[in-house]
């Protein structure tokens, strides 16, 4: 069992015995022991529990082991959003201060009731067709050309929300990133005065609230920018209202962000302190999954998590790691299966459903998690919906007996269902060959694991390691050729109708390029719903009806891990404050400075 939490009692002991035997690191003084004797200490109200009290000042250092967008325009995709946070803002933001009983912040999930005013101090729904947003007043952009410290205002967030959806402003293409944002029916954004955004709903949306609030691209970029050079791509644009600015930028190597001395925000926990502690970040861009660990161990990067998108995904090294420095917490985290696949269903012989349950069958689930998870993950099959959502998936006891048969390990079944499906055994044993394409911050251990199972029911799996870029233009264009099988996700932990969506027709992200008119009329029916009783029973139809297809073939859904250093502070393990709030997480934490460098860090 690993000693999850150890850091933070390995640090408070770590000090304990310095003092007292004097063995602190060079530069150290009496001084400086007597004053971490001495520390003041306060109450968390996350946790109830008493702590040390934050303190300004240092640089706290992460990294992302996953290459540069390019650009960091959240028009043109999400996934630049790793820059951006903490430099822009939202509407809104998880409240740090909320109970950690009752939320954990640590998955990818933000429910509404955990949201609070970040640039919307508030917000109303008069009727079920309007919400108002009433602007913080007193906030303003940086203090940097074009932006000069100007106040942010009403029409600052409407030009945002008509640049994204085209609705005004100049704009009338929309964003290929809207997902649940877009399906919202919106009728049109304005700013009734300086400090009041009006939305007016073409009927009533069920869940129009939540991601008009905290959509993962919804951050609020500067209209100056937009207007003089068309888009906000370039970083040296970038103007923002939030606690850090971004300064510098090495292609390859690292970004760095300073402290904005005149940011609005106060630590919700401790509402005297001024936003943010750190006085700089630095995010080192580390795509080799060594390299990364070695930085961790040495004491390069203060924290490896959520917060970077780069989370430690292996058991394996999870345990390594707190074998070779058990001074380093980590703290489990679910978000998702990260080891399942996804199924090419328009190129032979996938397109059969007969091949793909056989695929499902092959795997020994239960095994895997005794053995290669060590018994910590969930191997219950499960839908794109994860366990956390109750009401808005179909537990696996309850589902209908012969579907239950479909992702039971069953070699002999699944070898019956090839024969069946036109594919016996050749001379060689081989059945047909096929190709899988997986992702390369994914654990390819384990899918080398399950292609063995494949293999022994006759099926022969390539695997074509390509470049993040090149799988990601393979995917964005589904054709029968885009793939075979991939590395894929399901059983998910955060919330949206964007988890049934993938499989939409003509949907952005559609890289099995379904089309099933069927499955359509259910997702258009869930949009068009205003009733919570009936939305969840169609959530639920809507990922039986993917289940009962084996879209996607269910691998066990394992914990992952976030890591940080015992000088790290006010860390409880989480992940995000709303969708893509990452750096928003990190200018609530601090850097014990004495501790590290007694450490000799």
């Amino acid at each position: 069992m690993m000693k999850i939490l150890f850091g933070m009692t390995f640090a408070i002991a770590l000090v304990l015995v310095l003092t007292a035997t004097g063995l602190w690191a060079a530069g150290a003084d009496e001084g400086s022991t007597a004053a971490a004797a001495e520390r003041e200490m306060v109450l968390d109200p996350s946790t109830g529990k008493m702590v040390e009290a934050p303190r300004y000042g240092g640089t706290f250092t992460y990294a992302v082991n996953f290459p540069e967008p390019g650009h960091i325009d959240l028009w043109w995709g999400h996934l630049f959003g790793t820059y951006v946070p903490g430099v822009l803002e939202k509407p809104s933001i998880a409240n740090w201060a909320i109970d950690r009983n009752e939320w954990r912040m640590n998955t990818a999930n933000t429910p509404l009731w955990t949201l609070t005013g970040a640039l919307a101090e508030s917000w109303a729904t008069p009727d079920d067709t309007t919400i108002v947003l009433n602007i913080r007043k007193g906030v303003h952009w940086h203090d940097k050309p074009p932006m000069n410290g100007r106040e942010f205002t009403a029409d600052d967030m409407v030009f945002n929300y008509h640049r994204l959806l085209g609705l005004g402003s100049g704009f009338t293409e929309r964003s290929p990133t809207l997902g649940d944002l877009g399906a919202v029916p919106i009728e049109s954004i304005t700013a009734s005065d300086k400090w009041t955004v009006v939305i007016k709903l073409e009927r009533p949306y069920l869940f129009a609230l939540r991601p008009i609030l905290d959509w993962v691209t919804l951050f609020m970029y500067p209209p100056e920018v937009i207007k003089e050079h068309g888009d906000a791509k370039d970083w040296r644009n970038l103007v923002g209202t939030g606690p850090f600015m971004l300064t510098d930028y090495v292609e390859g190597s690292s970004i760095t962000f300073i402290k904005n001395p005149d940011y609005w925000g106060y630590d919700e926990k401790y509402s005297q302190n001024r936003l943010p502690y750190a006085d700089k970040v630095t995010n080192l861009i580390i795509l080799e999954e060594a390299t990364l660990m070695a930085a961790l161990r040495s004491g390069t990067i203060d924290y490896r998590g959520y917060a970077g998108g780069n989370q430690i995904n292996s058991l394996d090294q999870a345990e390594s790691l707190e074998k070779t420095n058990p001074e380093i917490a980590q703290w489990p985290l679910l978000e998702r299966s990260n080891h399942s696949f996804g199924v090419n269903v328009n190129k032979p012989p996938l397109n059969d459903i007969r091949v793909r349950k056989a695929l499902q069958m092959a795997l020994d689930l239960e095994t895997f998690n005794a053995n290669f998870f060590k018994g910590r993950a969930n191997w219950t099959p499960a839908g794109q919906v994860g366990n956390t959502h109750k009401g808005f998936y179909i537990p696996f006891d309850e589902w209908p007996e012969e579907v239950k048969k479909g992702y039971m390990y069953d070699p002999e079944g699944a070898e019956k269902l090839l024969d069946e499906a036109g594919y016996p055994r050749g001379a060689d044993g081989i059945r047909f060959k096929t190709s899988f394409l997986p992702h390369p911050a994914q654990n390819l251990s384990y899918y080398e694991l399950a292609i063995a199972y494949f293999a022994e029911i006759g099926v022969d799996v390539d695997i074509q390691i390509v470049t993040t870029a090149e799988r990601s233009a393979r995917l964005s264009q589904p054709t029968a050729d885009s793939f075979e099988l991939r590395s894929s996700t399901a059983g998910k932990h955060y919330f949206g109708v964007f988890l049934l969506s993938e499989h939409y027709t003509g949907h952005r992200w559609n890289p099995a390029a379904v089309s099933d008119p069927d499955f359509d009329a259910i997702i258009d029916a869930l949009r068009l719903t205003n009733d919570l009783e009936e939305y969840q029973r169609l959530f639920r139809e809507a990922d039986m009806y993917m289940i009962e297809r084996h879209w996607t073939i269910w691998g066990p859904d394992a914990p992952a891990f976030n890591a940080t250093q015992p000088w790290v502070k006010g860390y409880n393990g989480e992940s995000l404050l709303g969708q893509h709030q990452r750096l928003p997480l990190i200018a609530r934490l601090w850097i014990d400075q004495e501790l590290k460098e007694a450490m000799g860090h």
